[in-house]
């Protein structure tokens, strides 16, 4: 396979399952089972590169937010958007300097694949008939911000999965659902990227081989658009459609996972 294709291809599944309930951690076990293991720095920088790209896709929302210093409205939600963001942020910083370190075994990805699944299948049968609002609590804010942490605990089990799941379980529409956990992601992601980019360069291992860097340009650009993409698709398919999809998907793709690393 052409050296440009298998990076148009990792850019492809990072746009697609960044954002979306799947778990990116998941796919790219999968895609590597086939392409080429990249580096922490790679997929790092492609992550930033899909998360920016969705930014445009929220006007009205970064133009409240930026109204904050004169508008108690736009203030009140700013600052649910932060306070979720500090959560993650102290909660993460915490982990990392007690040493915790990610699994390294395919069983509890796929595990968590299956368990969200569920999960998506079971709040959703829960929620039929239910009333349900799109304002935003200070209950979500935190639910949103310990959600996250959770998803980085146990990898497989996806950041806007995890966000998505415990929002909907708390009554909130299924749009207003996504678009909080996505803007929550936003700051969140690129300041782990960033912080991991930083140390990455400042800490570099002697004897690691160096980046090529049309490659990585080359599959960051291709995660952007892809994500723009995904996003803009998600954000339209929540107005009329349940997650139950997605809870089979990631069952399926649990599953999947499972057989094809064990046997």
């Amino acid at each position: 396979m052409q050296d440009w294709l298998v990076f148009v291809i990792l850019g492809v599944i990072e746009g697609i399952t960044e954002f979306l309930p799947v778990s990116s951690t998941g796919h790219l076990l999968i895609a590597e089972h086939w392409l080429p293991r990249q580096s922490d720095l790679f997929n790092i920088v492609i992550q930033c590169g899909a998360v920016v790209a969705v930014i445009p896709l929220f006007p009205e929302r970064i133009k409240q937010i930026l109204r904050a210093t004169h508008d108690a409205a736009a203030r009140d939600f700013a600052l649910k958007v932060l306070g979720a963001f500090v959560i993650t942020g102290v909660g993460g910083l915490a982990l990392d300097k007690g040493g915790f370190k990610l699994p390294e075994t395919v069983v509890p990805i796929a595990a968590a694949l299956v368990v969200g699944g569920v999960l998506f299948l079971a709040v959703e049968w829960w929620l039929k008939g239910r009333r349900t609002t799109s304002e935003i609590t200070w209950t979500i804010a935190v639910a949103v911000g310990v959600g996250q942490l959770a998803a980085a605990v146990f990898p497989g089990t996806s950041r806007s999965g995890a966000t998505i799941l415990v929002t909907l379980a708390l009554g909130l529409t299924r749009p207003a659902a996504t678009e909080f956990s996505f803007l929550v992601g936003i700051p969140t992601m690129l300041a782990a990227g960033g912080l991991k980019i930083f140390k990455a360069f400042h800490h570099a291992v002697a004897g690691t081989p160096p980046e090529n860097w049309g490659h990585l340009a080359l599959c960051t650009f291709v995660s952007a658009v892809v994500s723009f993409i995904a996003v803009k698709w998600l954000l339209r398919f929540v107005q009329t459609h349940t997650f139950v999809g997605f809870g089979w998907y990631r069952i399926v793709a649990g599953v999947f996972l499972l057989v094809l690393f064990l046997t």
